[in-house]
């Protein structure tokens, strides 16, 4: 068995809860959170009195211990004190992206068994119909609440003097939704001590100072913004300048504003960071590190964007099942293309991919990953957990590559069938699923087809109905308009007399991908 070991020194599992750490990290007389377009603040006593006084308010409505809120909200500080309310009180929070349609957002509220759904007033409407046939009985808003709805003040309550006690290594407190590796969207079960060790894997070789600031536009209901930023900079005695959606110029105002040394982007923002002419207008020389991440960065536009910063340019390796992080560039050095080393507690090992045996140095294979950051397994689905959670509690990451011969480890192709938007993962399955429903598609097939500004695009086969023209992209697109979140959408389309599958009826998307390939 040929296992690739972090160099760090181990970290200590303990039995804090990811408040407790949290909590930990702060300092009360320190700015910790500050909402980007207003400048409103929080120190760190006003968070953690919120933060309380919301637990026990959740606590007196029934929301707190063994309840699930559903949090359907952008960035903003009072996410991250509903979230943190609701792990104080003993729940569990399920992050739900806001440009969902009712449609998702039902469906994830089933799946996830929520009992409320804290939004803010622009989603009333959409979640008013997500609600219909759920346990959710009232929804909670962020600000001023439209009639029949609760303004989220108004759970203010007695506040929760301590931590509700909860099994650190069991209780799930998160539960944000991931493709894995195929299929749909699956709820991941993160427990405390996922989310705990996870922080302290991190901050081993992150040098987060005290009192730093970033900038967090990257969503707090995607893993990278919840852990990597929310829960890693409080953590760390850092703060957090929220931004409710990504906008260029506000972006790098508030960069110059708050003098935030290091930054943490995905590849759209990077290729932003290395080619606008917009960045040309601003003095970014307090940047000194540019981190990226949830999908792969190209050496080239890392390189670019490190020369126009003047800063390194790095990015981590991690998955949502991962609580998020297993690699990262240690100390803000890596290597071009590189996804960073492992990180402490972790082990890993490269797979071939036809035998399931053990690669040799170098050679590329199914990256696996072992270690108390691994989730606990997806809810509902233990077969998506048995597939994915193998013999020996190895997780199988669908993403294949090589380490070299100093640690580093290259991601070069993926097993999933994942398709990574702007960052954002879309579910071949789901999108296959909507685009059967239309009565003039028999059947469907969809693959990623790269794209120097998207990363991929969401391209799909389409077979026509007997006895019906084949739907134009204008009009597949207007039929899922209202179906599903506008990062999911059909982006190229190609009518196909057949889709290519095998004997046990499986889409062979890498005939596609190859067709595609060929045609370029």
């Amino acid at each position: 068995m040929n296992i690739y070991k972090s160099t760090f020194p181990d970290v200590a599992l303990t039995d804090k809860t990811i408040t407790q750490r949290v909590f930990e990290g702060i300092d009360p007389e320190a700015t910790i959170l500050i909402d980007g377009p207003t400048g409103r603040k929080l120190t760190g006593a006003q968070f953690i009195g919120a933060v309380k006084s919301l637990a026990g308010g959740l606590t007196a409505r029934g929301w707190g211990a063994g309840k699930v809120v559903a949090l359907m909200a952008p960035n903003l500080p009072e996410y991250c004190v509903t979230f943190h309310a609701s792990a104080w009180a003993g729940g569990t929070v399920t992050t739900i992206n806001p440009t969902y349609t009712a449609h998702e957002v039902n469906h994830q509220l089933k799946d996830a068994g929520a009992d409320v759904l804290v939004t803010i007033a622009m989603f009333a409407d959409t979640a008013r119909e997500a609600i219909k046939g759920t346990k959710v009985e009232q929804i909670v808003v962020i600000g001023e609440a439209p009639e029949g709805m609760i303004p989220l003040t108004d759970l203010m309550g007695t506040p929760l003097a301590e931590q509700v006690p909860v099994d650190v290594a069991e209780h799930v407190v998160a539960l944000p939704y991931s493709s894995g590796t195929t299929g749909l969207p699956k709820g991941v079960m993160l427990t405390h001590r996922n989310l705990v060790v996870n922080i302290d894997q991190c901050l081993v070789p992150a040098d987060v100072t005290r009192g730093e600031m970033t900038i967090a536009f990257l969503p707090f209901f995607h893993i990278y913004g919840l852990e990597v930023l929310q829960n890693i900079y409080l953590a760390a005695g850092g703060g957090l300048v929220t931004m409710p959606r990504f906008d260029l110029e506000m972006f790098l105002k508030l960069i110059v504003e708050y003098q935030t040394p290091r930054l943490w982007i995905v590849p759209p923002v990077a290729l932003a960071l290395a080619k606008h002419p917009l960045v040309d207008q601003f003095d970014l020389s307090c940047v000194t590190q540019a981190n990226s991440g949830a999908a792969p960065l190209g050496g080239d536009v890392a390189d670019a964007m490190g020369r126009r910063l003047g800063a390194s340019a790095v990015q981590g390796y991690g998955m949502t099942e991962l609580s998020p992080v297993s690699h990262v560039s240690a100390f803000g050095k890596g290597k071009t293309g590189a996804s960073g080393v492992t990180v402490s507690n972790t082990e890993c090992r490269i797979m071939k991919v036809d035998t399931l045996e053990d690669a040799a140095p170098g050679e590329d294979g199914e990256l696996w990953v072992r270690g108390p950051q691994v989730m606990k397994g997806y809810i509902n689905n233990p077969k998506a957990t048995a597939d994915t959670i193998v013999e020996g509690g190895w997780l199988r990451t669908g993403d294949i590559g090589h380490f070299d011969d100093e640690g580093f480890l290259f991601i070069t192709d993926r097993l999933k069938e994942l398709v990574k938007y702007k960052g954002f993962q879309v579910a071949p399955a789901e999108l296959e699923a909507e685009l059967v429903t239309h009565p003039a598609i028999a059947d469907a097939a969809v693959i990623g087809k790269p794209d120097d500004e998207a990363g991929e695009l969401p391209m799909a086969f389409i077979v026509a109905a007997a006895g019906q023209a084949a739907p134009s992209l204008g009009d597949v697109q207007s039929y899922l308009e209202d179906r599903l979140a506008h990062y999911k959408q059909v982006r190229i389309l190609e009518v196909v007399d057949e889709i290519p599958k095998s004997a046990s009826g499986k889409i062979l998307r890498r005939v596609l991908r190859d067709r595609v390939k060929g045609a370029a």
